[in-house]
């Protein structure tokens, strides 16, 4: 079962972020961080990518890609939670489920105003 961390903010739909390593940040880097509105983080690392292939030779710039690749990885869905912070997204719960479905429904079933919300 995985872990998720639950935000909220007034007048818009809960937001699951997983609490596990992320394959999409890994292979998709800053483009994934883009796609998840976490405008500063997906940035800073296209910048990073940028001075590694402009200052770094070809064989350090690949250990060096693949190093910032593991790193998005494991910090990707934290870059998440900053930035959703930043936008007014207050951390309120944690909850489980095999997947993103099933820690939604867990969360509905402990928070049942959070689903009327939703769909309001």
């Amino acid at each position: 079962m995985k872990t998720w961390t639950v935000h909220l903010r007034p007048g818009t739909a809960p937001v699951l972020v997983a609490e596990a390593f992320s394959w999409g940040a890994a292979l998709f880097g800053p483009f994934w961080l883009l796609a998840h509105r976490a405008w500063i983080p997906g940035v800073l690392v296209l910048c990073a990518e940028a001075a590694m292939a402009a200052a770094v030779p070809a064989v350090l710039h690949l250990v060096l890609t693949v190093a910032l690749a593991w790193l998005l990885g494991l910090f990707g869905q934290d870059c998440r939670r900053w930035s959703l912070s930043r936008r007014g997204f207050e951390l309120a719960h944690v909850v489980s489920g095999r997947t993103g479905a099933d820690a939604t429904i867990r969360l509905f079933d402990q928070r049942p105003e959070l689903g009327r919300e939703a769909m309001a």
